[in-house]
């Protein structure tokens, strides 16, 4: 425990990219296999604990270090929404032990201390945890009390940690990034295929690592050159997928490192007359057979939820993959070619396959980047977010990588809201208010819209710390209420309607955009202007 404890240490301490690859290199190199395989799955996400290996909920914590402490219930409350971060206000509220335990392996705490009381009694749950806190000094135990909470977060990506591994161990990182995907459970073992430089039978199984597109900010013809250079297509708004049949079988894999097995059986099935040893890469979209146009995404979203759709789900809510990509065929991993080879070969599939429920998303013919942009305006009438621009060129490579892929989505739409509720954030903004709930009129009455989290510079997000913390009218906890006078105008794709939220809509992806002190609150938009725009 202790030499990771010095990692997150430095990890959080280091601003710098490079800084931070080299500490996990460091770390990586003189860590135990068992212990270096959990640091992977912390740094790239994972967590210890979770609805099905509960250890410990966050009001037992509080209430447990109370009776550790001997401070009131009310203190430690106080605490926790001054600080922020549960795991750093149970760090401040105890002592370092008297006497210091012999240091024990990362593994070890994990798998024989926390996942062995998982789903126990609360007794043997909270001796355990009593047992870590009297054991570990005030770093080992911060860490200790990450992995409670499920907050480990220091400032690295997994794109990060697969850097890392690629430098220490010399394998490639689209491999690496490859064999990372999907759930695994970390132990030696699989440390030890993830740096094999030898290609596995599991590889066959994965998914390729997603190439992803950068935003594209700018005039495309100072930045991008001939637009015959660019293939133009739409900017499809649902769920990215690869879609893989090899050796007699179909699966879907999302982005987000999820097969997605059962829940879309209509395209399962009409990827099943595919050419064995094919993956492809497209967009899995809620279609609207009448008007031929996608469905808004909160449509799609009734499917995600379900793993085995009934009749009535399969009726109302049709789907269809857009496939823009030919990652392998017969066996063979194209990624290497240029795109505008492997999309002739897609063409080539997806014409044999004659299948309406997976086709070839199209290509934009645009005569030069001013009917372009022409072209991208009228996105929203089409259901889409702007235009996605591919180097014909362009290989398939691992990542964002800036030069070959941009999508250039539509202006945002905006909206004026009032500040309502603030709530602290996490890491090193764990002790400043910078998560802010906005509401819009609704008669006499502001009713919450958006969440945001982003958008404002640092002097500004410590000044309006300090308003919220003189103007604040009630607590909930770690949340605030405050004074309705503050405006800003957000941003945000598209507004849908929702049963879910009390307004009605729900808005896309909003963020900030500026702080409007021009503006009094009474001047904020109305609800009905959001309704006026809900698909």
């Amino acid at each position: 425990m202790k030499s990771f404890a010095a990692l997150y240490q430095r990890l959080d301490r280091s601003t710098a990219t490079l800084d931070k690859r080299a500490a996990l290199v460091d770390y990586f190199r003189q860590a135990r296999v068992h212990d270096a395989a959990w640091a992977m799955y912390l740094l790239s996400g994972g967590k210890v604990g979770g609805a099905r290996r509960k250890i410990a909920a966050s009001g037992e914590l509080r209430a447990w270090v109370s009776e550790e402490s001997g401070l009131p219930p009310w203190l430690v409350e106080d605490s926790y929404a001054q600080v922020g971060d549960l795991a750093e206000t149970l760090t401040l509220l105890l002592d370092d032990p008297a006497q210091v335990a012999p240091d024990r392996p990362l593994a070890d705490w994990i798998e024989q201390h926390l996942l062995a009381v998982a789903n126990r009694p609360e007794e043997e749950r909270r001796a355990a945890v009593l047992a870590g806190w009297r054991q570990l000094p005030a770093s080992e135990r911060l860490v200790f009390n990450k992995l409670l909470t499920g907050a480990l977060r220091v400032g690295v990506s997994q794109r990060q940690v697969q850097q890392a591994l690629a430098e220490w161990s010399g394998l490639d990182i689209a491999r690496i990034a490859q064999r990372m995907l999907g759930e695994w459970v970390p132990s030696p073992g699989v440390l030890s295929e993830l740096l094999s430089p030898d290609e596995l039978p599991s590889d066959r199984q994965q998914p390729y690592p997603f190439f992803l597109a950068s935003p594209l900010e700018g005039d495309p013809a100072e930045r991008l050159g001939p637009i015959d250079d660019w293939l133009l297509e739409w900017k499809w708004d649902g769920i990215r997928l690869q879609l893989l049949r090899r050796r007699g079988e179909v699966a879907l894999w999302s982005r987000g490192e999820e097969r997605l097995d059962g829940r879309f059986p209509e395209i399962e099935h009409a990827a099943l007359a595919l050419p064995e040893g094919c993956v492809l890469d497209g967009e899995l979209l809620a279609w609207d057979e009448a008007g031929n146009l996608p469905r808004a995404f909160t449509a799609l979203q009734t499917r995600i939820q379900r793993r085995k759709p009934g009749a009535a789900t399969l009726r109302n809510t049709p789907v269809r993959v857009l496939a823009y990509d030919l990652l392998e065929r017969e066996g063979e991993d194209l990624r290497g070619l240029p795109l505008q080879q492997r999309r002739a070969q897609l063409a080539e599939v997806i014409g044999a396959l004659g299948d309406t429920r997976i086709q070839l998303s199209p290509d934009v013919p645009a005569e030069d980047w001013v009917q372009a942009a022409a072209l991208r305006e009228a996105s929203r009438e089409r259901g889409v977010e702007g235009l996605m621009l591919k180097r014909r060129t362009s290989t398939y490579q691992s990542g964002r990588r800036r030069g070959d892929w941009w999508k250039w989505k539509v202006d945002p739409l905006t909206i004026d809201a009032v500040l309502l509720y603030a709530q602290a954030g996490h890491g090193r903004r764990s002790t400043l208010y910078t998560d802010y709930t906005f509401g819009v009129w609704d008669g006499d009455t502001l009713v919450p819209v958006a969440k945001a989290y982003s958008g404002l510079d640092d002097k500004e997000i410590l000044a309006l710390d300090r308003w919220i913390r003189a103007n604040t009218r009630e607590r909930f906890g770690p949340v605030r209420s405050v004074r309705a006078e503050q405006v800003f105008e957000l941003g945000f794709e598209e507004v849908n309607r929702s049963s879910r939220h009390k307004s009605g809509i729900a808005v896309r992806f909003p963020r900030i955009l500026r702080w409007r002190h021009d503006k009094p609150a009474v001047e904020a938009d109305r609800l009905a202007t959001l309704q006026a725009l809900a698909r």
